[in-house]
């Protein structure tokens, strides 16, 4: 990327031009956004350095007033100049919700995690127009990162014709269970890394962006079958038992949703994210040279290897994860050492 430094000193002098600031790097996140904390005259904020060509700014900020409009707390915009991709964001601090969960908690803060989705569910379009649509093509597109690049690129693996053909209708399997669900707005990446705990105990959302319209339950996947911490499966089980009987009550779901019809849609939505983010991870590290996520990756292979084997229409899937990824991804593992 471009030093971009200049541009971001032009941007902030022009905020404050009789003011002195200070710049600090801040840890970034799996896009090509920068974040910067920006100190002056006794205030912190963040600066959002978000390259056009390869960031869309103006939806970021469509999509925050959507959040805000629905009663969700999000950091609130002060100043940006979208030419050249900038925006200075309030400053909510450094307290993940992921560094604060402990099993004495985790229950409470998931639970008032869980309960923010009716609002984010209730946003359907924003100024810009429609949400995109968590579609077919959409969710296939995802579940080919597996196979180009976690298969093929980080595991150095070739796919039979047959080995082939299983993926492509375990794909269809996994987009249908999706679409069967109530679509709803879903923030696409809720998890307890993109939500801060204030000052105040409340939760703000981060990291929207890139919201759609998609299953209601993907959002609650995504937080309770989390790729940075796993949870004993008795307590995920509870809380996503709770959230169904939340939706059942809201009446998002109709009368022929059961807890068992839930649950299996729950799992196989989980199937299809962790599927897409074992991708993912395999980019960031190969393409974008991040290589943090790397660690991670085990935890979400295990994630895609105990829901597979659960299920009797993934057998063949299972399988082929036994047999031949798990073996490659722990060799990899080794030899990397």
């Amino acid at each position: 990327m471009p030093d971009r430094l200049p541009l971001i000193y032009s941007f902030l002098s022009a905020i404050w031009p009789e003011h002195p600031y200070q710049l600090t790097a801040l840890s970034g996140d799996a896009s090509f956004r920068r974040y910067f904390r920006v100190c002056s005259q006794g205030r912190n904020y963040v600066l959002m350095d978000s390259p056009p060509t390869l960031e869309d700014g103006q939806r970021f900020v469509a999509v925050q007033q959507a959040l805000l409009d629905a009663g969700l707390r999000v950091p609130a915009i002060l100043q940006h100049d979208f030419t050249h991709g900038l925006l200075l964001l309030e400053d909510l601090g450094d307290q993940l919700l992921l560094e604060m969960l402990a099993p004495d908690n985790v229950t409470d803060w998931y639970r008032q995690a869980l309960a923010s989705l009716g609002k984010v569910r209730a946003i359907q379009k924003t100024s810009q127009g429609p949400l995109p649509v968590f579609d077919r093509a959409f969710l296939m597109r995802e579940m080919q990162l597996f196979i180009d690049w976690f298969v093929q690129v980080h595991l150095s693996l070739q796919l039979t014709g047959s080995e082939q053909s299983m993926l492509e209708q375990l794909f269809v399997l996994l987009s249908d269970v999706a679409l069967e669900q109530p679509q709803a707005g879903m923030h696409r990446d809720f998890h307890a890394r993109n939500l801060m705990v204030l000052p105040d105990s409340q939760l703000a959302v981060i990291d929207f962006q890139d919201m759609v319209v998609g299953p209601v339950s993907y959002d609650a996947v995504s937080l309770l079958k989390d790729c940075y911490k796993r949870w004993p499966d008795p307590l995920v089980a509870s809380l996503r038992d709770e959230f169904f009987r939340q939706l059942s009550q809201s009446q998002v779901l109709g009368a022929d949703w059961d807890a068992a019809r839930f649950e299996r849609s729950f799992d196989l939505m989980g199937l299809q994210r962790h599927i897409k983010v074992c991708g993912i991870f395999s980019r960031l590290f190969h393409r974008d040279g991040k290589a943090g996520y790397l660690a991670d990756l085990p935890r979400v292979l295990d994630y895609v290897m105990d829901v597979a084997a659960q299920y009797p229409e993934c057998r063949a899937f299972s399988e082929f994860l036994q047999r031949k990824i798990q073996p490659r991804l722990q060799e990899s593992i080794t030899c990397a050492r």
